[in-house]
């Protein structure tokens, strides 16, 4: 049971309504983290218009449900990974060997292993990455428009990791559990 109440998108009113109908036409449904969003607006607007605003961005879908992913495990949100285990494969249509290797921050494609692995890089040294993690990642061809939004992506990620986690989001999608870390 959520710590915070779902706001049902029919019971909502005022700006949480019209954001969850924003939600509705942009993803084709409202998430039940949407739903327990919509108890701050604000929350809702910024969660709404920074996915929207990185969607735009260089990196491909499969690459940002990867970051998630990868990010997810880190953090160890199951909602989190639920849903990006299940948008990868049925919208971004990334194998299930690949969502595996993203879930451990790697890839068979070398371009997008280095992108992974300079997210997980900023995560585990919290922003404190050697020159040297910077220059391997830009050998393997990755762009400081790239860079960029890797480190949008994972602010973006763990907001929502962090907000799950606390929330105890109620999970409507395929559980994936997190793998036990020592």
């Amino acid at each position: 049971m959520s710590t915070l109440p779902q706001i049902e998108p029919a019971e909502a009113s005022g700006e949480a309504a019209a954001l969850l109908a924003q939600a509705q036409r942009s993803l084709g449904a409202v998430p039940n983290m949407a739903k327990v969003m919509a108890n701050s607006p604000a929350l809702l607007r910024g969660w709404l218009e920074l996915s929207g605003a990185l969607a735009r961005g260089v990196l491909p879908a499969g690459v940002r449900e990867r970051l998630a992913l990868a990010t997810a495990e880190y953090n160890r949100c199951e909602y989190c990974l639920s849903a990006h285990t299940y948008i990868g494969a049925n919208v971004a249509k990334i194998d299930s060997a690949e969502l595996e290797r993203a879930r451990s921050a790697d890839s068979s494609d070398p371009h997008t292993a280095a992108l992974l692995a300079l997210s997980d890089a900023i995560v585990r040294e919290r922003g404190s990455v050697a020159d040297a993690v910077l220059k391997t990642a830009r050998a393997a061809g990755v762009t400081d428009t790239e860079i960029a939004e890797v480190i949008g992506n994972l602010a973006l990620n763990t907001l929502t990791n962090y907000f799950n986690i606390v929330a105890d989001t109620d999970n409507e999608w395929p559980v994936v559990t997190p793998h036990t870390h020592s």
